[in-house]
């Protein structure tokens, strides 16, 4: 479906700058965007390999583990249907973990192993379990400490200070979450 939409703005682009004569600022966009995107992929490289080796150093010191032991009681909470020694949960620990000092991309892995671990939980499997939909949500919603992905883009695009977002990222992701977790358990009801 997204490929859709991305084919139809592209085309509308298209068909805009012909029938105004502009064609050649198709080509001259696409030139800028492509030199743009290698350009900020480049620089994001470094900064996102120095916090990656960061968190895992933080892994390794106990930090993850620390921080699911911290996140547990938040999480029998949050998933009560899941048993508190069953692997789902601390898989379900360790992606809230990660998510929440920012790993990014790198979240992705340990929050497909927990929806596996979910799934076989689930005792419905063709539709999502209570708590595959509020992983999904506080997931979505992404409650972040340390926002590296976007300390690296502000240093990336030339930020005296690109640590000045850590603050308000906080506030804006703790909103987020808290209103993931709201409309989770009002949907919940009418289920």
């Amino acid at each position: 479906m997204i490929n859709y939409v991305w084919f139809c703005m592209i085309l509308a682009g298209v068909i805009t700058s012909a029938s105004k004569g502009q064609i050649h600022l198709v080509t001259e966009g696409i030139l800028k965007g492509s030199e743009q995107a290698v350009v900020v992929s480049i620089g994001l490289v470094g900064i996102i390999s120095f916090w990656s080796g960061m968190m895992k150093i933080a892994q390794d010191a106990g930090l993850m583990k620390t921080t699911a032991r911290i996140l547990g009681p938040l999480a029998r909470r949050l998933f009560p249907d899941v048993p508190v020694h069953h692997r789902a949960m601390g898989s379900l620990l360790l992606a809230m973990s990660a998510n929440l000092l920012g790993l990014g991309n790198a979240c992705t892995p340990l929050g497909l192993r927990a929806m596996g671990d979910l799934q076989e939980l689930n005792k419905d499997k063709e539709r999502a379990s209570d708590a595959m939909c509020t992983f999904m949500a506080v997931t979505s919603s992404s409650l972040t400490v340390i926002p590296t992905t976007i300390i690296a883009l502000r240093l990336t695009h030339g930020s005296a200070t690109p640590t000045d977002i850590i603050g308000p990222i906080i506030v804006a992701t703790t909103c987020s979450t808290l209103a993931a977790i709201a409309v989770d358990r009002i949907l919940r009801k009418f289920s």
